[in-house]
């Protein structure tokens, strides 16, 4: 997929926003209309709009450079694009996220009438190297929350995040977004906001319910913003809904405190959850409603993860393998 890229002093697409001019107001009525399509008719999220809007801020920075117009590129412009992009050091990932956004673009200009064809069917994604996140067992869980000190105002709103994110498998951004309207925890469920405004009923565990409560008797000491006065998770100095900057913080220097080694974020708390599951006798069908993947592929990660524990299982107790 590759082809050898220009070797550049500055790859200045990188850095400059594209400026739209009087010129461009076609360019700009159109772009707006793919947001509004973004929004509207794919339910993207905010944050996966900003993503889309600044990528494509790239390419457009990329074929100015390259004195191309952005409704006419053929698919060595992308093929080009995309290899300078990894030559600056763009991860896999990354650089299929931007391709992907780049012909969610060219696709909506097909639909809108603007382009006949769609330049981008042919282009190949870089395939993504296979990683097994890490995961935590219980007593890790355990250790963390073990670590946290009760006494500090934050820590019983800390231990209830860690049991929330454990017991439900939840991104960053939907335990940011929990509603205490979508708490129904004498059915032990929450209604969880999920990508794309999805939402979805996910069960939820005696242990996280009973320090939920616990919580809210701290928050109701909390004189929080009336526009925040729904958001489960408060921060005690701004009196608004935790952030995903917060949330990561406050695991990363939970698993510091406990002396766990492994690379830690929210995100490992929900693959643990997902992993705990699916060794515990759970289908991937059930995982994948509860984690609210739209493909069971993104599901079946967890296989390779279980694999891993079953023949390590195999290797320490089949007879055939046992040393003596």
């Amino acid at each position: 997929m590759y082809l050898c890229a220009k070797s550049r002093q500055e790859n200045r697409y990188f850095t400059r926003p594209y400026n739209f001019s009087p010129m461009n107001t076609d360019k700009e009525r159109i772009i707006r209309r793919y947001h509004q399509y973004l929004k509207l008719e794919k339910n993207a999220s905010p944050n996966t709009i900003e993503a889309y809007r600044h990528d494509l801020e790239r390419f457009i920075s990329y074929l100015n450079e390259e004195g191309k117009d952005l409704f006419t590129p053929k698919l060595e412009d992308f093929q080009h694009f995309a290899a300078e992009l990894y030559d600056v050091g763009i991860a896999p990932t990354s650089l299929s996220r931007i391709l992907s956004g780049l012909r969610s673009f060219y696709h909506f200009l097909v639909l809108d009438d603007v382009l006949q064809t769609n330049p981008t069917e042919l282009l190949e994604f870089p395939k993504r190297p296979k990683h097994l996140p890490d995961v935590l067992t219980v007593a890790e869980v355990d250790a963390m929350e073990a670590c946290i000190d009760l006494s500090e105002q934050e820590g019983q709103r800390n231990k209830a995040i860690i049991e929330t994110l454990f017991s439900c498998g939840l991104r960053v951004s939907e335990l940011c977004n929990l509603k205490m309207s979508g708490l129904y925890l004498d059915e032990e469920f929450i209604k969880v906001d999920g990508k794309g405004s999805k939402q979805r009923l996910v069960p939820i565990s005696p242990k996280a319910i009973k320090e939920l409560k616990l919580w809210f008797m701290d928050r109701n000491q909390i004189d929080i913003k009336p526009e925040y006065q729904d958001y489960v998770f408060i921060s005690y100095r701004r009196r608004q809904a935790l952030t995903r900057v917060m949330v990561f913080y406050v695991i990363k220097s939970l698993a510091e405190r406990a002396g766990i080694q492994k690379s830690i974020s929210p995100h490992t708390l929900r693959h643990s959850f997902a992993t705990a599951l699916l060794e515990g006798g759970a289908n991937l069908r059930a995982i994948q409603a509860m984690l609210g993947h739209e493909s069971i592929a993104t599901t079946q990660i967890y296989m390779h993860i279980d694999t891993t524990h079953l023949r390590e299982e195999i290797l320490n107790h089949h007879p055939r393998n046992r040393k003596k």
